[in-house]
């Protein structure tokens, strides 16, 4: 009888996690039909690995520095197509990140060790999955460039683990941020604040904060992580803005032209965060004069944030969140004393 020779499936990890590649490495090695031939701690160095191993398959996190898991496989499967299985903390079953992952090309999405799962249930079925995925036709993935019918390309990822809040305030905005972020717990997502104030008061009014808040306040800098039990003050006479590195969320702190008669402006900043957090955001707009952030607050609910806009009864001046509710823009409207407890469970219920 003739022996039949058994190809070993060459698998490359990536995940930012030192522990998980080293945990996936020795459980996956095991299988003597498998041979975990590199790890990658993200996407970047992925890259880079996929052109020297050639991997049969790749197992790939969502969560990582520089660059996203989900883009990572967009941008793969667009141009080197192989067959890969998302495993990430995120991707439970039916879940907006595992929806987003198969749309992307993934052949699998499976919960990582330590999760939902043990670490040998979770490994045992990554075998199988390893295996059946090395025999699957992975096909490139059109873009609407390229003339596909998939959606417009996103800068702001499904689900992230950690959230933002994004809080604007004017007029009587001083009284009503120390109401709100006093209330907020130490470990409350990071939250972004601009409040129109000169440039000389921001530094000092962000420290009275502090002394006053379970979460650390600082006056914004150029390229601050936003991390949850932090506050970032937009620092008088400069716009401050979102943005997202992989699945990391920091800001830029910029001049430029007012808007909305505004420097630091709440539009703009609102804006940022519906570009690139998106539905991972609970934007809340306070008492203020005149309409700066009312169609930023509109653009993040359109984007899938959650919303929230002060009372009337509670504003000093009923400017900025009369214009929000009237451009539909706030999901809820709130008395001032409401409003943290209203923002924590707006991120809690997703």
């Amino acid at each position: 009888m003739a022996l039949t020779l058994t190809r070993t499936i060459k698998v490359l990890i990536v995940d930012d996690s030192a522990i998980v590649r080293k945990i996936l490495t020795e459980q996956l090695g095991r299988d003597s039909g498998i041979e975990v031939v590199g790890t990658a701690p993200d996407p970047y160095v992925a890259r880079e690995k996929i052109v020297a191993l050639n991997p049969d398959v790749i197992t790939l996190d969502v969560e990582m520095p520089r660059m996203d898991g989900i883009t990572f496989l967009r941008k793969l499967m667009q141009h080197r197509p192989i067959p890969v299985i998302v495993l990430s903390s995120l991707a439970a079953k039916g879940s907006k990140v595992a929806l987003e992952a198969l749309a992307a090309g993934a052949v699998e999405v499976v919960c990582k060790p330590g999760t939902s799962y043990s670490v040998h249930e979770t490994c045992a079925a990554l075998v199988e999955k390893i295996k059946t995925a090395s025999r699957a036709q992975v096909e490139k993935l059109v873009t609407p460039e390229q003339g596909g019918a998939a959606g417009p390309s996103r800068l702001a990822m499904a689900e992230t683990t950690n959230k933002v809040f994004a809080i604007g305030s004017s007029t009587g905005g001083v009284q009503a941020l120390m109401e709100v972020l006093t209330a907020f717990p130490a470990n409350a997502p990071g939250t972004l604040v601009v409040q129109h104030m000169p440039a000389n008061f921001t530094q000092s009014f962000a420290e009275r904060l502090n002394d006053n808040c379970a979460m650390t306040v600082v006056e914004a800098k150029d390229g601050d992580r936003v991390v949850p039990g932090k506050v970032l003050l937009a620092p008088g006479g400069y716009h401050m803005l979102l943005r997202r590195s992989g699945a990391n969320y920091y800001v830029t702190v910029k001049d430029g032209p007012m808007v909305c008669l505004q420097k630091p402006s709440v539009e703009v900043m609102f804006n940022s965060v519906a570009k690139y957090a998106g539905g991972n955001a609970v934007g809340a707009i306070l008492t203020g004069m005149g309409k700066d952030g009312a169609l930023g607050l509109k653009n993040m609910r359109d984007n899938g944030a959650r919303t929230i806009a002060q009372d009337e009864k509670s504003c000093v001046v009923f400017g900025m969140p009369k214009e929000a509710i009237e451009q539909g823009a706030a999901e809820k409207i709130m008395p001032l004393k409401q409003i943290a407890k209203g923002m924590i469970d707006l991120v809690q219920a997703g």
